[in-house]
């Protein structure tokens, strides 16, 4: 039988050696994991965070960025580069990985599929990163047909729940000259975004 303190300071040393252990073994991080990150420079933006079930963390002067598939040493290279413009030089950041997710919670996908239909340079089924927008999705099919009619397009979206489709229409134009808040939308698996043929005088 294992005597109860040599197992508490085996744990112990586990634990301690977790952040090392990821990283040499290029552990990909995941929604659920907690990260602690230092920042030698100012320590009231020392803390630990939390990857959301989206993948991502929240930091002060960086706001939010993806961290779920990226290595320790990869987000590390991310706040850094982001948080270089509050500081003189580039700050001195760390990241370490402090607390795995549990075993048990849902994971989101790594990539997400959306289908591209109609006069579009793309069509088909294109893979996305979880969280792309609507206009970094435009950006992804390669552009429109010279028969796009670009002012009606349309987001159909099924609830997996339900089986009910909703029909969001979108006006590209509108999109680009930042008259609407569609260009921000995230999209998710399975959407459909549908370009129709332009009519005669449109």
């Amino acid at each position: 039988m294992t005597h109860p303190r040599l197992f508490l300071t085996w744990l112990i040393g586990l634990f301690l050696l977790l952040p090392a252990i990821a990283s040499a073994q290029g552990y990909r991080i995941q929604a659920g994991d907690i990260l602690r990150v230092e920042v030698i420079e100012d320590e009231t933006l020392n803390r630990t965070v939390l990857v959301d079930p989206r993948g991502r963390i929240n930091f002060p002067f960086v706001g939010s960025i993806r961290a779920a598939g990226q290595t320790v040493n990869a987000v590390q290279a991310t706040l850094t580069r982001q948080l270089t413009p509050n500081f003189a030089e580039p700050p001195s950041v760390f990241v370490a990985l402090e607390q795995l997710a549990p075993e048990d919670l849902p994971r989101e996908p790594e990539v997400i599929s959306v289908y591209m239909l109609g006069e579009v340079e793309r069509a088909g089924k294109v893979e996305m990163e979880p969280g792309t927008t609507l206009l970094q999705a435009f950006a992804e099919m390669g552009g429109f047909s010279n028969f796009a009619a670009t002012k009606r397009v349309q987001l159909r979206r099924q609830d997996p729940k339900t089986g009910v489709e909703t029909v969001i229409p979108l006006n590209y134009d509108a999109m680009l000259q930042g008259q609407t808040t569609n260009a921000t939308l995230e999209l998710r698996d399975g959407d459909v975004i549908v370009v129709p043929t332009r009519r005669l005088f449109e």
